[in-house]
Parts: structure tokens; sequence; C-alpha cells
């Protein structure tokens, strides 16, 4: 948006400069497709998008677009295909994710030796002195119907620690040498929000681990350091482009000890070609708090670069000087959003309330117990109310958003307590917390988050993967009230889509909205129908209102004059295909403020 001065003869000088710059030959202009705009509350399209240093010059007609065309402007004929706003990840892991290629894969694992044959036929591909670690089981679909043992892990590997996450991030099992090594026994006391499961005789450690106690023992994997820490921000930044994404989240940094400096690692080597909204975990956010402070204090003279890239490695423009200190570069942006440094911005923080689909907090009991649980049994909170409310306190009249994850019903309640009570101290805020997944939400909770201005973010692909096993859990009734997108939909209520990387397996965006649409389980049950979306409201909550949720509706998520010009260009369009093929259509490139990042096949 171009803003006018108005004061006395500024007016026209600033009027003259805006109209030369508009008269100006542009670097790129697309033509030859559906170019969708996702401005507004239905489709809309132009027939010519132009680009001028990162940013969107001009959308409209070929004719008015066309006369931006100077001797070097590359004209690209999109053949048929569209062009869309580049796509948002509003909850999702990257980091995290980033060290999944050191685990073995055990999803699909069909029983616990299935597993652990996995799990054995990794060990070689291990460094030594690394963990042995696997990720994407789940208790429920193992043919035992539970988490290997303490002793079954130890067939693994004795005297190396060994272990396992389930596909939710939130359970998982270890052997003896990784309790061993974080130091945690039969004496260890459970912690509040997790446990460590016990054999027979109630004391002793019998390997499966839930929630807090998860994190307590996964934080203590040693540090990825040197090129593989490179490769963490490399490979994951990668994957999260080919799937179309031109803004990335990491929320939780902190699940592992080594998180933040992963991060500075990615900012002083410009290892990023595309955006990293960063939120710190909640027990780490003064250590993320203090290191963004360093890097804001190192980079505040640091002169301006650019990010080059070759065959998808990319050229290390932070190289070491004299004496231990380093040349700082800053990545130039097209958009001067001072909170990146170097493509990254600390944006927020991750509080836990409950857990995942097995562990969620409910006001109500559970239809039908999860695996292992047994009398009435309603989940149970993370964290105590005081926790939150100091954060809200803390933060909320801050540029920093809180993030707070939340399945179940109390979930909902504790936090929409925290916020009321804050709005009562302090007044109204800007604020938008997010309600990461925000599973499930009563009639009631839903005009509080409306009037506390709250966003949620729904994890929808998890319709496929978990849904029939939560209507046996939950109950139909809630299983089919749950992620009311269409809700809120009707009450003009912003909301996202997120896929949760790694749990979704995948950062991927088109099965995100693609089971919003259609809410069709693997079985073929459809849980909610009352609750799909048009396929235009789906694309919005990946791009526009996605931009909103994060605070930069300014300068992302609509193809518009001034904005940045993040893009994907897809092999069909969303609108045009059969809903049950939304997730299949292919993305062709990623663009990220004009210059290609991605495409498909190179």
């Amino acid at each position: 948006m171009i803003r006018t001065v108005t004061r006395g003869a500024l007016a026209v000088p600033l009027a003259l400069a805006c109209a030369a710059a508009l008269a100006q030959p542009v670097q790129t202009i697309y033509v030859g497709g559906d170019i969708l705009t996702m401005k507004g509350s239905k489709p809309a399209y132009a027939q010519a998008l132009a680009i001028r240093d990162g940013r969107i010059a001009a959308v409209g007609a070929r004719d008015a677009v066309m006369r931006l065309k100077g001797p070097a402007t590359e004209v690209i004929d999109l053949k048929g295909r569209t062009l869309l706003p580049g796509f948002i990840d509003t909850h999702g892991h990257m980091v995290y994710f980033g060290k999944n290629p050191m685990d073995a894969d055990l999803f699909g694992a069909r029983d616990v030796a299935d597993l652990l044959a996995r799990m054995k036929a990794h060990v070689p591909k291990v460094p030594e002195g690394a963990w042995i670690v696997g990720f994407g089981y789940g208790a429920r679909s193992l043919k035992e119907g539970r988490a290997p043992t303490i002793e079954e892990l130890d067939a693994v590997s004795a005297d190396r620690p060994v272990l396992i996450v389930d596909s939710s991030g939130h359970l998982g099992s270890a052997n003896s040498a990784a309790y061993r090594a974080a130091g945690i026994d039969a004496s260890t006391p459970d912690p509040e929000g997790g446990s460590f499961a016990r054999k027979a005789d109630g004391r002793s450690l019998a390997g499966p681990l839930e929630e807090t106690a998860l994190n307590a023992l996964r934080r203590r994997r040693p540090p990825f350091t040197g090129e593989l820490a490179d490769r963490v921000a490399i490979e994951a930044a990668r994957l999260w482009m080919s799937y179309g994404q031109t803004t990335a989240m990491d929320c939780g940094v902190g699940l592992g000890d080594d998180d933040v400096d992963l991060v500075r690692n990615a900012i002083d080597r410009q290892l990023l070609p595309i955006d990293l909204y960063v939120c710190s975990k909640d027990s780490t956010v003064d250590a993320v708090a203090k290191a963004a402070a360093e890097v804001r204090r190192d980079y505040a003279d640091a002169p301006t670069g650019r990010i080059e890239a070759r065959q998808g490695a990319i050229v290390d423009r932070a190289r070491s000087a004299g004496g231990g200190a380093r040349e700082r570069l800053l990545a130039a942006r097209a958009d001067l959003d001072t909170r990146y440094v170097n493509r990254v911005r600390l944006g927020g923080i991750k509080f836990w309330l409950d857990g995942s689909l097995d562990t969620a907090w409910f006001t109500q009991p559970y239809s039908t117990n999860p695996p292992g649980k047994a009398g009435t049994y309603s989940g149970f909170r993370q964290i105590p109310d005081e926790v939150v409310e100091a954060a809200f306190d803390r933060y909320w009249t801050s540029g920093v958003q809180i993030n707070l994850h939340m399945n179940g019903d109390a979930a909902v309640e504790q936090a929409l307590r925290a916020i009321e009570r804050a709005i009562a101290r302090h007044g109204r805020a800007d604020h938008r917390p997010v309600f990461v997944h925000g599973t499930y939400m009563r009639s009631d909770q839903i005009e509080r988050m409306k009037a506390v201005g709250a966003v949620p973010s729904f994890l929808t692909s998890s319709i496929v993967t978990g849904g029939d096993a939560v209507v046996k859990m939950w109950g139909r009734e809630r299983a089919y009230r749950s992620l009311a997108a269409n809700t809120l939909a009707r009450k003009g209520l912003p909301f996202t889509f997120s896929h949760d990387a790694p749990v979704s397996p995948q950062p991927w965006i088109l099965a995100l909205v693609d089971a919003g649409v259609n809410r069709t389980t693997a079985s073929g049950q459809v849980v909610g129908p009352a609750e799909r979306v048009s396929p235009y409201v789906a694309l919005q909550a990946v791009t526009s209102m996605a931009a909103y949720q994060i605070k930069e509706e300014g300068t992302k998520g609509t193809l518009e004059p001034g904005k940045l010009a993040d893009l994907v260009i897809l092999g069909a369009n969303p609108l045009k295909v059969p809903p049950r093929t939304i997730k299949d259509i292919p993305v062709l490139e990623t663009v990220k403020e004009g210059r290609v990042v991605w495409k498909a096949g190179r």
C-alpha cells in the first residue's frame, strides 16, 4: 500500500515519485494461467502479475500489467497452471523436523517386532556418540496395542541410548541407557503434566513415558553441530519449499537443548531461503529471548548482503574472522520488516496446556479410554493456571504472541480464563493469541474466543489419520464438533490450517486443504460433515488468514501491489478439481520475493 504524505508541498513530489516508480520496468511478469489473488471473501482472478525488487508491482488486466514490461523483463507463461500467494506454515516444527533424517522411520510399524527390526537396522547409520532415535509409531496401531518396553529397547542396544517417539510427539519409550544419560531412575518423581510408566512394583521404570516426562529425557539428546547443524536448516527448508511454503514456523524451539544454537547457526550462515517464524518453548523463553537480544545486538550495524544459492548448496556469507569474531551480513528484505534477522523472526511463546488425542484434557470423561488408561479418565492438565496467567501478564501488551496447545475443552477453558483475566487487568490489545489445534471447543467457548480475538490453528490432516480413533475415544458428539472450521467461517472468525510436521508426518499444505474440505478418515468415514468448508475458504486458511495469524497480513497472504512476491505455482486450480483430489495437485514452483527457490525436478 502506498502511503501519501499530506503536509503541504510534500504531497506533490511524493505522488510524482510514486508515479515514476510505477512507470519503471519490472523484472518479471506472469501471464497465461489462473492467478488467484485470495483477496476478498470470494475467488478473484487476475490476468497478469508483475514483480519489481521482490514485491508485487501490479496485478490485474494483462494489457495494463504488460505496460510495465521493459527490455530485460522476463515474461513467464503459466501455460494454464495456477498462481497463488505462497503458503504460510501456522504451526510446524521445522528445526525439530530437520533432525528427523537422522532418525529411524517408524510410520506404519505393524507390531513391536517390526518396530524393533527397523530400529536395529538403523543402528549402523547412526554416528558414534549419537543417540539411536526413531519417530512415527502409534501404540494404538501396533498389534500389541502398547509401546515397546525398556527391555525390548535394550535389545536394540544395551549401551547406547535408544529413544522412540510416537507420531504425535507426545508419547515415547526409552531404553536403560537413555534413562541413565538423562539422570532418570526409579526414584525420579513424575513431573507435573507427564509420567514415567512403572512396572508392577510401582517403582521400576517400564520404558514408556509421556508428555513432560518425555520432554525431560528428549532434551538430553546430544547436540547437532558442524555440517549436521547446517543440514538441519537446509534440508528442512527445502522440504517446506517443496510443499509451496514461503514462510515456515518452528513453534516449540527448546524441545532439544541445541535448538537455539541451530537457529543461531541458520542466522549467522544465512542458510534460509524462506522466512522462519520462531516460537520459544515456555520453559526456554528466557534463554531464547537472551539469544534473540544477542542476535539483534550483533546485527545492529551489519552490512546488507544477499543469500546466494548454487545447486541447492548455500554459499556461506558469514565466514569466520580473526579472533573468533564474525563478519556479520544482513540479508536484504524487500518488506524492510525489522522483526526478521536473516529470515528468522522470534514471534512468540508456546505453552502445552494438554497433550495428544490420547491425553487431551476434557471437562467430561473419554467415551472409551485410550490404551493403558483405567477408570474414569479425562486427560490431564500440563501447566498450572498461575503459570499461564503470569505469561499473559508479561506479554499481553507486547509484540510477542502466546501460542497455546490445546485439544480438549478443559484446556480451552484454562486459556480463555487467562486471557479474560489479562483483559480485565491490562485492557484490550491486538495480541491474537493462537489456539494451537483448538480441537474441541464448546459453543460457548467459541463465542468467548471471538470476544478475546484468539485465532485457532486446526490440524485438519489429523482427521485422516486419527478421526476414527477420535470418534471411538471422544464419542461422536465431540468428534463431529471438533475442528469447527465451518462454524467459525459462518461467524466471520479467522482460523488457519496447520500441519504440525513432523506429526503430519510431512509439512504438506494441500493435504490440509483437502482434509478441511472433505473431513474423511482413512476408513472413509466423514467426521463432522457440518464442519466441512469450501475449497476457497480452506485456501484462505493457509494464505490470507494465515498471514493474519502471524501478524504479517500487510505484506503476505494475498496478491496485491506492494506485498511481497511470495508465490506458489500449482499444476491445477484447487477450486476447479474434484474436492477429493486437491491433495494430489503437484506443487511446481515456490517463489520467495520474486526469486524461484524451489522447482519440481530440479
